[in-house]
Formats: structure tokens, sequence, C-alpha cells
């Protein structure tokens, strides 16, 4: 499973993962935890909102929104848990549970902005 081949696309999913998570989830959070809430930006309606996301770039970006961020997390976690717990004999089995979680979140993410 982990080979020197692999590696560094793990990494760089990581990368991206990191990116993504440090400069576009904090505007979502902004946007849709705080400045609506609060009425500092008018509210969207439903159908409006609906709208936006039947777009095919809105699509990709919640996708890549919800995938990128889970393989960073992947990658942390697994490196937390050789670092941290040393368990490096256990090395397949984290790598495949921790990307596997990865994976299957990000599946569901496309599957479920497909059948939006």
């Amino acid at each position: 499973m982990v080979n020197k081949e692999t590696e560094p696309i793990f990494w760089s999913l990581f990368s991206a993962g990191g990116v993504v998570a440090g400069l576009f989830l904090p505007i979502e959070l902004l946007i849709f935890g705080i400045a609506i809430p609060l009425e500092w930006m008018h509210q969207p309606s439903y159908p409006a909102l609906l709208a936006l996301v039947h777009s095919p770039i809105t699509r990709i970006y919640l996708f890549v929104l919800c995938s990128l961020p889970l393989f960073h997390f992947a990658h942390r976690f697994r490196y937390t848990l050789y670092d941290g717990l040393q368990i490096k004999h256990l090395n397949e089995v984290v790598f495949a549970c921790c990307y596997g979680i990865a994976i299957l979140g990000t599946v569901t993410a496309g599957y479920l902005l497909l059948t939006m």
C-alpha cells in the first residue's frame, strides 16, 4: 500500500487540503456562521441557494471544499498516530483506516452533490 512511488501523492493531497482548509473554510464559516445569522448580510432564499448549488462550478467548489480537507486530516492523523503513539508497526492498518475514511467521505460528498 505505502511505498516510495505513492507517498508524494498523499503529501500533495495533504498540502492542497491544508490550503483549502486554511483559505476557504474560514470564509464559509464567516459568511454562513457569523455574517448571515447576525444579519450583516442578506439571508439568501432557499430557491436561490438551490439554484446556486445546481451550477457545475459551485458543485466543483463544494466537492473540493469537502474532499481535500478530509485528505489533509487523514494524513495529519496518520502521522500523529505514528509519531505520538509510536504505532509504526501497524502501518498498513493505519494507512487503510485513515485514507479509507477520507475516500469514503469524498465518495459520499460526490454522490450527494451529483444527486442534488
